[in-house]
Parts: C-alpha cells; sequence; structure tokens
C-alpha cells in the first residue's frame, strides 16, 4: 500500500464515521448505508486526482513482507 492508498482510505474511514455519527446511524444496515456515502467521497477524490495527474493511486505494493519458508 502506498501513501495515496493509505490516504484514501483514511479519507473514506473518516467520512463515514462522520457521516454516521451524523445521521445518528444504529444497526447494521444504517451504518452500512453510512460506509457507502463515506466510500463515494474518497472514490470521487481518487478518481479526480488520477484524472488530473494521469496516473493510477492503485498500485501492486504489499505492506506486508512476504512470509518465510519453513
Amino acid at each position: 500500500m502506498n501513501e495515496a492508498e493509505l490516504l484514501f482510505t483514511a479519507l473514506a474511514e473518516l467520512s463515514t464515521r462522520q457521516i454516521a455519527e451524523t445521521e445518528n446511524a444504529k444497526g447494521l444496515l444504517e451504518n452500512a448505508k453510512a460506509g457507502k456515502k463515506g466510500g463515494a467521497i474518497a472514490k470521487n477524490a481518487r478518481k479526480e486526482l488520477e484524472e488530473k495527474t494521469g496516473r493510477s493511486v492503485i498500485s501492486d505494493q504489499n505492506f506486508l513482507k512476504p512470509k518465510k519458508k519453513k
């Protein structure tokens, strides 16, 4: 995961939490709706950045190190 992916993930989580708090979401269904809205905010921001820079935010980098062979 690169820096941009991490930032957009954080934006989605923050947006979701604030929407859920604002809407006083209770239970799975209401929180799922807030999650969709928060994810859409990050998605739109990511697509706009990709459009402006001409580069993809998504990478094939993996934060986890490969497992050691036995």
